[in-house]
């Protein structure tokens, strides 16, 4: 989210929060399946609905209005269809493919520093296979009840908007410490600032962060919200574990696809 948003922090705001994400998930895999039929894909309004409300990820209003969202932003398109009137399809736009092609690399280039192996060697050498690797992708983040359900810390930014993008910040910025430190420095922090440079409400998200001080998962050596902030061992392995679970399904996902493709 992190980068994503240092990329295009408006295209970051519609991705905000985990059921915006999911969303976007849902509208890719559905465009992705429907190539196989329909040049234009399989996303449209009705599809889309019915699939959000059936994965109870959001209200059919609250889907209704991402989708215009996403329009007015030109994120997405909307195209006649010749093949029946009654239905107009969406159409990512370039600049929607490139960002999730982005975050799919980011993701594949830390599997083979983990693991090691050529995830992204593969996928940069067959751009072509995101249409089958996406839909599996979505199809597990949807299914993991550690994604959709996520504890403690999580649970307090999942519903931020840009809170992914806050989580991300304080563990990208933590000083250099052993996996065992029960408190990691990560600097000067300002609520302020933070709020500004994310177009939040500073007393929304100064709520979230007393939300998670009160865990125990964050905490300041001097006054709040004006000195050296730190996160707690607690909160980097919450962090760590919810970063092996998307992983871990993305990398499910290589092997079915990227298997067969090895095979054939």
């Amino acid at each position: 989210m992190l980068q994503l948003f240092e990329y295009d922090p408006r295209l970051s705001a519609t991705f905000a929060t985990q059921q915006r994400w999911l969303m976007s998930h849902i509208g890719l895999s559905l465009y992705f399946r429907g190539m196989n039929d329909n040049p234009h894909g399989g996303l449209n309004l009705s599809s889309f609905l019915d699939a959000v409300h059936a994965h109870r990820v959001a209200s059919r209003n609250t889907a209704d209005s991402y989708i215009k969202e996403m329009i007015h932003y030109k994120y997405l398109v909307l195209i006649d269809n010749p093949q029946d009137k009654r239905v107009r399809p969406f159409l990512p736009t370039p600049a929607s493919l490139q960002v999730f092609g982005g975050w799919l690399q980011a993701h594949l280039a830390s599997l083979d520093s983990l693991a090691g192996g050529r995830r992204l060697a593969q996928f940069q050498a067959n751009p072509s296979m995101m249409p089958a690797l996406q839909p599996l992708i979505a199809d597990g983040l949807l299914a993991a009840h550690a994604v959709r359900y996520p504890e403690k810390t999580f649970s307090l930014f999942t519903w931020l908007d840009n809170g992914g993008v806050v989580m991300d910040w304080l563990i990208t910025n933590m000083e250099p410490a052993t996996l065992e430190a029960e408190r990691v420095r990560v600097g000067a922090f300002s609520i302020s600032e933070m709020a500004a440079r994310l177009s939040l409400s500073r007393t929304h998200l100064a709520r979230k962060l007393r939300e998670a001080e009160e865990l125990g998962s964050i905490g300041w050596e001097g006054r709040r919200g004006h000195s050296t902030l730190w996160v707690s061992r607690g909160f980097r392995l919450e962090y760590a574990g919810a970063q092996a679970v998307k992983l871990s399904i993305i990398d499910h996902a290589c092997e079915a696809v990227m298997g067969l493709l090895a095979a054939a």
